[in-house]
């Protein structure tokens, strides 16, 4: 296998122990400075050039890029998946995990546990956010912090008013959310690659520090992950589309609240903590998927007038619950199941002499129009509960709005 290293930062820990595994492993390996690519769209066929000169070919690459070069470095990679060369984190799911508020928007619509968070940009919607999340202590985060930094602890709603109209006066973008107190300054990171957890460390803040991060002086442990933590890491890896991801979750009482989805983790306190060569499970996993490049499933289906891929939903009484799939007829429908879901387990791929339950989801690929039945319907917002304000809270002097003009 040839493999580029995407990264500014040769001599870095996590760049030359990449470079050491595929050397060790027997591949060709190059680090590249993502900062010198010039995408080349000016011939046939998508191409690049590297200082100066025509790219050679690669079987795959491993993209670390720089949050402040994010959206050089996402067009960098998305010109590699044009070009069909193998990334186990697509330029979209980089986008995806980079932005905090986009992450979490997009793991709340799966199910997926995280703090409550609130993101407002008026002055007048701030305290009722502040409320919605619990009140205080409340955390205060920058959407474009990394490794801690603009991660706030406001411990009253005065201090978290002045703090978030501050940033706000900065034009900055903040996210509101509550402070889990069970984690009391501990977080796990787990470091998924492909479909498992590779290896997985508590990070424990020192002091009064808040924040657990090594860089913020954090100290490192060894953890045997439970396997629902294991499983929301792999799941949330996923739906953020990254194969190599580091997942911060806090230890919530009921249960993993994801924190962050880090598109290029760290290697030296992951392998510090528990001593593993998670350098070599990156390569090793590269290495078997650079026969499959990633698609974009909505560029290919363009010019299939028609078809397309829908979630289907197996309901309580219709006609295909209690059949095969074999029995269902979708095939005969022009219909071909790609997946189901059956609660939190998916079965890739699924044998026609498997029986469809009440409530299965199944991602399909055929005649849109023979799947229109069967689709579920859109989701409806649930009400939720109003947040009443404590006795000396300035929102109880606020009238009560149900019954002034709508939104």
């Amino acid at each position: 296998m040839k493999l580029a290293i995407l990264s500014r930062a040769p001599q870095s820990y996590s760049t030359k122990r990449l470079k050491a595994a595929a050397i060790e492993r027997g591949h060709t390996v190059r680090v590249l400075n993502t900062l010198r690519f010039a995408i080349d769209l000016s011939g046939d066929e998508p191409d690049m050039q590297y200082r100066g000169k025509q790219l050679s070919d690669y079987d795959a690459i491993l993209p670390r890029i720089g949050a402040s070069i994010t959206f050089f470095g996402m067009s960098v990679v998305r010109q590699f998946e044009q070009m069909d060369v193998y990334t186990p984190n697509t330029a979209a799911g980089i986008a995806n995990s980079r932005d905090k508020l986009r992450a979490i928007q997009i793991l709340s619509r799966h199910g997926i546990g995280i703090p409550g968070t609130m993101f407002v940009r008026d002055k007048a919607d701030v305290l009722p956010a502040i409320h919605q999340v619990g009140g205080a202590p409340v955390v205060i985060k920058l959407l474009e912090g990394t490794q801690g930094i603009g991660v706030i602890l406001a411990p009253d709603i005065k201090v978290a008013e002045a703090v978030i109209e501050t940033l706000h006066s900065k034009s900055e973008n903040v996210l509101i959310q509550r402070f889990i107190a069970e984690s009391r300054g501990k977080d796990i990171r787990a470091f998924v690659v492909g479909d498992r957890v590779v290896g997985a460390m508590r990070r424990t803040a020192v002091g009064d520090e808040f924040r657990s991060n090594v860089h913020r002086g954090g100290t490192t442990e060894v953890v045997d992950l439970d396997p629902a933590y294991e499983r929301v890491a792999v799941q949330s890896a996923q739906i953020m589309g990254l194969r190599v991801a580091g997942v911060d979750m806090l230890e919530g009482a009921d249960g993993p609240l994801v924190m962050e989805v880090n598109s290029s983790p760290g290697l030296e306190g992951i392998e510090t903590a528990t001593e593993l060569d998670i350098a070599g499970a990156v390569v090793d996993f590269i290495a078997s998927q650079v026969t499959f490049p990633e698609l974009d499933i909505r560029q290919r289906l363009t010019v299939s007038t028609g078809y397309g891929v829908a979630e289907l939903l197996v309901r309580e009484g219709a006609e295909i619950t209690g059949k095969t799939i074999a029995e269902s007829g979708l095939r005969d429908r022009d219909i071909t199941v790609l997946t189901l879901t059956r609660g939190t387990t998916v079965i890739p791929n699924p044998k026609v002499s498997r029986t469809l339950e009440p409530n299965d989801r199944l991602l399909c690929f055929g005649k849109l129009e023979e799947m229109r039945d069967l689709v579920p319907e859109r989701r409806r917002r649930r009400a939720r509960p109003k947040v009443k304000p404590l006795p000396d809270d300035p929102l109880s002097l606020e009238p009560d709005s149900t019954d002034s003009k709508s939104d």
